[in-house]
């Protein structure tokens, strides 16, 4: 099991490094193939020097060129692809000693669906903003798999009334929130990204995945504020991230502590 949970976190390494790619080209000029490059000299990195977190500490965190700092995105971005596809795997681990190719379907979804979480998690934390378009690609393939997926297995089905309104119902207070202080106490990004993560988890997981969202956001929030002069009480700061830690932690765990 060691061995197999290792070689997911491997590819999820791997996977990491491309995540970084959209991570800082999206919305730029730039497309996403073509070979990676110093972003301050340009120099082209040579095959060692794109090892998923290996390269970041042989070259000790600076280009091998013009010495620039490189940002601890890359390999922070790596590790938490590389910790999402193992513990995915380990969550499906009986899935996949029992259906082989039911696995690979369940896996290839909720793996897809969290690294798009993840790309909009780091975009969110970089720029402040969550864009409309991975938002929207989340909540057309959280909606169309509501057909295909119950209870966070694949079973192909008619989705009654509930799981239908579970996305509006847990966009609601963000938009409400959003509406209510026209913008002031929460993005109306946040409500289009939790449409999608009602119909990825459910009202019943979806609410407790928010939970842990506002308390992680509030515990962490404080420590800036205490710890941090550059942060004041109404200094703002990125929700994505926190919406996607507390949604996977609701996902993995399938939390009902209400």
């Amino acid at each position: 099991m060691f061995l197999i949970t290792f070689i997911f976190f491997l590819f999820g390494l791997i996977i990491g490094s491309f995540l970084n790619v959209v991570i800082l080209r999206f919305n730029t000029q730039k497309s996403l193939g073509g070979r990676s490059a110093c972003m301050v000299c340009t120099k082209k990195l040579l095959w060692h020097e794109l090892i998923p977190v290996l390269s970041f500490i042989g070259l000790r965190g600076r280009c091998s060129g013009c010495k620039s700092k490189i940002s601890i995105q890359y390999p922070l971005v790596e590790l938490l692809s590389g910790l999402l596809f193992a513990l995915v795997f380990l969550k499906f681990q009986d899935v996949f000693w029992a259906n082989t190719l039911t696995f690979v379907g369940t896996y290839t979804y909720y793996t897809l669906m969290f690294s798009i979480l993840l790309i909009i998690a780091a975009y969110d934390l970089k720029h402040k903003i969550i864009p409309d378009s991975l938002s929207i690609i989340f909540g057309i393939l959280a909606f169309i798999c509501l057909f295909f997926f119950r209870d966070f297995t694949f079973f192909i089905h008619m989705p009654n009334l509930w799981e239908f309104l579970a996305g509006p119902i847990i966009a609601s207070p963000f938009a409400l929130m959003y509406f209510v202080s026209s913008g002031t106490w929460m993005g109306f990004g946040d409500a289009k990204l939790a449409l999608g993560l009602g119909w990825l988890l459910g009202v019943s997981t979806a609410f407790i995945g928010l939970l842990f969202s506002f308390w992680s956001g509030a515990i962490i929030g404080v420590i800036l504020v205490i710890f941090f002069k550059k942060y004041g009480i109404k200094s703002e700061i990125p929700f994505a991230p926190f919406l996607v830690f507390g949604t996977f932690l609701a996902f993995l765990f399938e939390l009902h502590i209400f």
